[in-house]
């Protein structure tokens, strides 16, 4: 059944109040267990106190249909920590300070493949003010991975492992503003407020 994205309003939404709502999201599109919701819904609450998070919603009647997220990248947070030495080792490190970290972007797969994972995306990136973003996805051919290197995305470092999962991820840059790719997608622009 095709869905139509006339009805979905890309907005600005309060992190804590809608993170159990994400974490549907977050399991529908990226196959999560119970257990890995329940331990990313405190993880996404500790995110939602952070200085400088940006948080987006998609919301189709209501209905919360995407999400990302992010905030500027502190050396001593969790992420960081492990990717560091990969950074460094390749020469990139200074790719830790000064940087806007996505930290979760997720769209319902009935919504995928029409444009919205690229607006969450771009404009939490328009919204940082920083000049550089940077973050992490499984390291594999993957829509987000073309999504991402379309936006121009880069391969900072790879293979990365994180603690608790076997999945070999890529830590990727940009220099912002991302590309443009937009190619008219049927929804409404996110209002000018954070």
């Amino acid at each position: 059944m095709e869905q139509q994205l006339t009805e979905v309003t890309v907005q600005p939404i309060d992190l804590a109040a809608w993170a159990p709502y994400a974490l549907e999201v977050q399991s529908a599109a990226f196959g999560l267990s119970p257990e890995e919701v329940a331990v990313r819904l405190h993880i996404v609450g500790r995110h939602a106190l952070q200085p400088g998070v940006i948080a987006l919603g998609a919301l189709c009647a209501g209905r919360l249909v995407g999400f990302g997220y992010g905030m500027p990248n502190q050396r001593e947070h969790w992420w960081s920590t492990v990717i560091e030495p990969h950074l460094e080792a390749r020469g990139h490190g200074d790719w830790l300070d000064g940087v806007f970290a996505v930290t979760e972007l997720h769209v319902l797969p009935q919504f995928q493949g029409r444009g919205l994972g690229s607006t969450l995306i771009r404009t939490l990136c328009e919204r940082s003010g920083l000049p550089r973003s940077i973050l992490s996805a499984i390291d594999a051919e993957t829509p987000a991975r073309r999504l991402y290197r379309s936006l121009g995305y880069r391969d900072l470092a790879r293979p990365v492992r994180f603690p608790n999962t076997d999945r070999p991820y890529a830590v990727m840059g940009a220099r912002l503003p991302l590309l443009d790719r937009t190619g008219g997608g049927s929804y409404s622009r996110p209002a000018n407020s954070r």
